[in-house]
């Protein structure tokens, strides 16, 4: 199951307090203070594990915990440090504050690790709060406690291409076409509730990560519909292919599936209007395919490069992979 946000609550380990005691040596006759010091509490990180895919482990359960330090002991021994606690994310994961939504991380590469959660410090021992004016304190430091926050956690996946468009228009079929992703394929609108990944092998050597986006419909910048869900991964992906239905009749228009796709992407975040984008004309083994294609010409210009082409049976689609691959080199 495809999990793509998530709300966690994080408590790093207090720290241990530290010790009261005193040496009992045969040869000492005054003695002398030997609490040891507590140790520090764990920490909490979140690291990128290219592994993983969805954070559904998160899911079945919100609550995590670091070790406590251990109190000091006498002879001057030191409590042991609090265990640190690793949670493992998707590439793509962004960390957020949950009470003010400030972005504490961005976990794009493998490999990177943010401390979300900070052990609290030991606290001192008798031995080493000894000063000239006080060489035998019978008082001890308390432990810090641990950071404790709740975190919202938000996965953008990570593709090359983003496959877009109104509900149905064949962006699955298309996806399937050129990798071997096995999307849910149906005669219905939102068949597609969750991004899908696949490997687009070009040649030799070369290749990309498209996903399949699901469908948008009006005032999705806003949430509507499948909304945010859609959006937010559009936000990873370096090329855009947006794909529309050329061969039905009814509604809505080609003019209006490219607008409608034009005007939510520049509602939510201006900056998806200026990423290469190619439109993908689809269906085109349909009857009425030919005169919406020209109506489809008209509305986009020069604006983008337009591939005719029907995902369904193969027709064109190699041309428009060919393209992406070029695109894709040139960042």
């Amino acid at each position: 199951m495809f999990y793509d946000l998530a709300r966690i609550l994080v408590k790093a380990g207090d720290g241990g307090n530290g010790a009261v005691a005193f040496r009992r040596e045969k040869y000492v006759p005054r003695g002398g203070p030997s609490g040891g010091d507590g140790g520090k509490g764990g920490s909490i990180y979140l690291v990128a594990d290219p592994g993983l895919r969805t954070l559904v482990d998160f899911k079945y359960r919100s609550h995590y915990r670091a070790g406590r330090g251990e109190h000091g002991r006498g002879k001057e021994q030191q409590g042991a440090a609090g265990a640190d606690l690793t949670l493992r994310v998707p590439p793509g994961t962004v960390v957020r504050e949950a009470a003010t939504g400030e972005v504490l991380a961005d976990l794009v590469e493998p490999g990177q690790k943010v401390l979300v959660a900070r052990g609290g410090r030991g606290g001192r021992g008798n031995a080493s709060l000894a000063r000239p004016g006080e060489p035998a304190p019978r008082y001890a430091e308390k432990g810090e406690p641990g950071e404790e926050r709740w975190l919202l956690l938000e996965l953008k996946v990570l593709a090359d291409v983003g496959l877009i468009g109104l509900p149905n228009a064949g962006k699955s079929t298309l996806l399937a076409a050129i990798s071997k992703a096995r999307p849910k394929i149906a005669p219905y609108p939102f068949t597609t509730l969750v991004p899908h990944l696949g490997l687009v092998a070009v040649d030799e050597g070369e290749s990309f990560v498209a996903a399949d986006i699901p469908g948008l419909i009006a005032g999705a910048h806003a949430g509507a519909g499948l909304g945010h869900a859609f959006l937010r991964h559009v936000e990873r992906t370096r090329v855009l292919v947006q794909v529309i239905d050329v061969g039905s009749e009814g509604e809505p228009s080609v003019e209006e599936a490219f607008a409608t796709v034009e005007q939510e992407l520049g509602l939510y975040h201006p900056a998806l209007l200026t990423r290469p984008r190619l439109v993908a004309a689809n269906k085109m083994d349909l009857p009425a395919a030919e005169t919406n294609l020209a109506r489809l010409r008209a509305a986009v210009g020069a604006r983008h490069e337009i591939y005719p082409m029907a995902a369904a049976t193969g027709q064109g689609v190699w041309p428009l992979v060919y393209r992406l691959a070029g695109l894709l080199r040139q960042q």
